[in-house]
């Protein structure tokens, strides 16, 4: 069974005439629809091919069962799409693959001093790979994390057992990764040009880390290509990309600026957090293709389930009708935990007894779902049959090409990110790179400001 999106509750008759949206306001966008299909098919973008990429696949399981056999811990040194997408690959599918590898891997995105030392403190350096991701090779944050890494693998294990330790994913001809790691000897993996980073899953910067953990990354490649049939479809209700773009599109015309993704997994925290940069990074936009200010985007914001219940729940129900809920949904989990019969028959307990924490899930996430519809608040779901490689391929490969689809509908670019530059020359400034003094300067004028502080 593939992945499914259950859009029930986003309709008029699901939520009401005021909350919900109406067939017919679907069906208007039947021309419109068919135009941003067809030329996206005229044009296929590299991300959309990556699934069929089989040289990438052979090159990351390649290198990941030549590594598997002396290293039991990667480090993924990366930050945005150079983690996030591997993070959700190996948090929802880990030991699932059956070959053995099933590496520990970490994802240390931040640049927090205490943290990243904690991290570097507990490993054993002995039986760790790294790997460094960029695409252009001037990422500051993952630029600092290699430079401390590199000088604490060349003194404990000098040039030859630092060049054994690290894999670069980058730019396959140019950029400062690149030629550093030409001067070092490392091995390396292509960061495929014209893939942004945050569409970059489905290439080597997700799939090394999910192939060190011993995931079958054919079958993520597989589940991505059964997509990619569903998304080629011009007719609305067959094309669950284009219905999720265009159904998201409507609810923010409606005033409702925010996504909740609430995964009913823990194993699905990661990817929420991958769909948050995504959706973010992609559709807020200043300017329209033309040229208009238009201020465009959603806010993507995730929640937990069951946890949010007894937190954000209440604001979703009776605070500010702005958002629009999609549950990430789980049929079947990996594991069936029973709840013991204790022969205990205090109410708060027996009702229990008998029972699995797997029903008990899927109630609240269900009872989630109506109490938000009763109340008005629109929301959907992406249903998950179980958590297996394939459809995680298929997730992923949906809400990418559902981004691209959106942003034709707001007339923006999804695939540049211009309001993130500023602060990259500001630090870059602030940290003394040649070529940014005059942000240097900015910068130190901008802190000499009078503050208001208590």
């Amino acid at each position: 069974m593939p992945l499914i999106f259950d859009f029930t509750n986003l309709l008029t008759g699901g939520v009401g005439e005021k909350a919900g949206i109406s067939e017919e306001e679907i069906k208007k966008f039947a021309g419109p629809a068919e135009k941003i299909v067809t030329e996206a098919e005229a044009k296929r973008l590299p991300f959309r091919e990556l699934p069929y990429r089989d040289e990438y696949a052979k090159s990351v399981n390649s290198l990941a069962g030549e590594c598997a056999g002396r290293f039991s811990t990667l480090v993924n040194l990366g930050i945005g799409g150079s983690s996030l997408g591997g993070n959700a690959l190996v948090s929802a599918l880990a030991g699932s693959g059956g070959n053995h590898r099933e590496a520990s891997v970490f994802f240390p995105e931040n640049v927090d001093p205490d943290s990243f030392s904690r991290l570097l403190n507990s490993l054993d350096l002995e039986k760790t790979i790294f790997s460094v991701v960029s695409k252009s090779g001037s990422t500051a944050e993952t630029a600092a994390q290699f430079l401390v890494v590199r000088e604490r693998l060349i003194s404990r294990f000098g040039p030859g057992g630092y060049r054994e330790r690290v894999v670069a994913i980058t730019d396959p001809k140019k950029g400062d990764l690149r030629r550093l790691a030409e001067e070092d000897g490392l091995r390396t993996l292509p960061f495929p040009d014209g893939v942004g980073g945050r569409f970059s899953v489905l290439c080597p910067v997700g799939l090394f880390p999910a192939a060190m953990d011993g995931i079958d990354i054919g079958e993520v490649l597989a589940g991505a290509r059964e997509m990619d049939k569903r998304c080629r479809s011009t007719d609305l209700f067959q094309n669950p990309a284009l219905l999720f773009a265009i159904l998201l599109f409507l609810s923010s015309r409606k005033g409702r600026g925010m996504v909740i993704f609430w995964p009913y997994s823990d194993l699905l925290i990661p990817a929420a957090d991958w769909f948050r940069q995504l959706w973010a990074e992609s559709l807020g936009k200043r300017v329209s293709t033309s040229g208009e200010v238009i201020s465009a985007g959603q806010t993507p914001v995730r929640a937990v389930g069951v946890t949010d219940q007894h937190s954000q729940l209440q604001l979703y129900i009776e605070g500010p009708g702005d958002k629009v809920v999609c549950f990430l949904a789980v049929n079947d989990y990996r594991t069936v935990v029973e709840i013991p019969n204790a022969g205990i028959s205090l109410p708060s307990f027996s009702y229990l007894q008998g029972k699995t924490l797997n029903s008990l899930i899927r109630a609240e996430q269900e009872a989630t779902e109506m109490s938000l519809t009763n109340a008005g608040r629109p929301n959907c779901k992406l249903v998950f049959p179980r958590l297996s490689a394939a459809h995680l391929g298929e997730y992923f490969y949906l809400l990418e090409v559902a981004t691209a689809f959106a942003g034709a509908l707001f007339q923006i670019d999804p695939f540049d990110q211009p309001g993130v530059e500023e602060g990259k020359k500001l630090t870059f400034g602030m940290m003394g790179r040649e070529g940014y003094e005059e942000k240097q300067k900015e910068f130190l004028e901008w802190r000499k400001r009078p503050g208001k502080i208590v």
